[in-house]
């Protein structure tokens, strides 16, 4: 056996050549030329809070239309059939004196109302015309203390007025001695039905009264509150003026039809937008 030379050897024991183990992560290869980058994956965020929405802004206020012009009629009541009884100059042309022919000397126009001035010859006043079924409107107002009162239905049959027309009381409450009682209180059908408290405004302040009469049916408001609801031909009607003071006049709201009257009761009362439509 020929022996093996040292350098042989350790050729024979050298390992054989072969392909080189790829490495386990290897390097990505550079992109080609040319070639489309891939898109980067973005980092994932928290959702989004949406944004606070503006609040909306207030609607409009709507624009009220300016109130006529005192003592006129705005074409809707024209048509409704209203009919002014005092256009702020005179007031000859539709009142006189209860069982006169003229207007007393302290019924007077005062900065374009009917008004009534202690110092004259005064007494009630009343419409020239009569009425029957009518929805009765006007504006009044008393200095501190004050009374008068609305009449409806009046003959001049007898002495006066109150004899036979209901009334609508005019008062300032909070002194006049017939504001402590609802039944004489302002808007109350006077000594027969009592007004509710609060619907009255103080002296010197305007108040708007209403009187809406229908065969033996009326109503009253003051300011917009009803006051007073009544039928003249109810067994309560009849109850009520039993046992009140009118027991003693015959003629009280016995008439269907009669004057609108206007009270002189000593005070200083003063009036302006008077009207009436008749009710056919």
């Amino acid at each position: 056996m020929t022996p093996i030379a040292p350098l042989a050897l350790l050729l024979l024991l050298a390992p054989t050549p072969s392909a080189a183990t790829p490495p386990a992560n290897p390097p990505a290869a550079p992109p080609k030329p040319g070639a489309p980058s891939a898109p980067a994956t973005p980092p994932r965020s928290a959702p989004k809070t949406p944004a606070p929405t503006a609040p909306k802004p207030p609607s409009p206020t709507p624009v009220t239309p300016p109130a006529s012009a005192p003592n006129t009629l705005t074409d809707a009541e024209k048509r409704a059939g209203w009919v002014l009884l005092f256009d702020g100059e005179d007031a000859c042309c539709t009142f006189r004196g209860y069982k006169k022919d003229a207007l007393p000397d302290a019924w007077k126009v005062v900065d374009g109302t009917i008004a009534f001035v202690p110092g004259g010859a005064g007494g009630d006043i009343v419409t020239k015309e009569q009425f029957k079924d009518f929805e009765f409107l006007c504006d009044w107002k008393v200095e501190k203390g004050g009374n008068s009162g609305i009449m409806w239905h009046v003959s001049e049959e007898a002495s006066y007025p109150w004899e036979t027309g209901p009334e609508m009381q005019i008062l300032d409450d909070s002194v006049h001695v017939d504001g402590r009682t609802p039944m004489t209180s302002a808007g109350a059908l006077y000594a027969l039905y009592p007004a509710p408290e609060g619907a009255v405004k103080p002296a010197g302040e305007w108040n708007t009264a209403r009187v809406l009469i229908q065969g033996t049916k009326g109503t009253l408001w003051l300011n917009g509150v009803k006051t007073a609801e009544f039928d003249t031909a109810s067994d309560e009607w009849k109850q009520k003026i039993a046992a009140s003071k009118f027991k003693s006049m015959p003629l009280f709201a016995t008439k269907s039809t009669g004057h609108i009257a206007l009270q002189d009761h000593g005070d200083p009362v003063f009036f302006r937008n008077i009207k009436v439509r008749p009710i056919q």
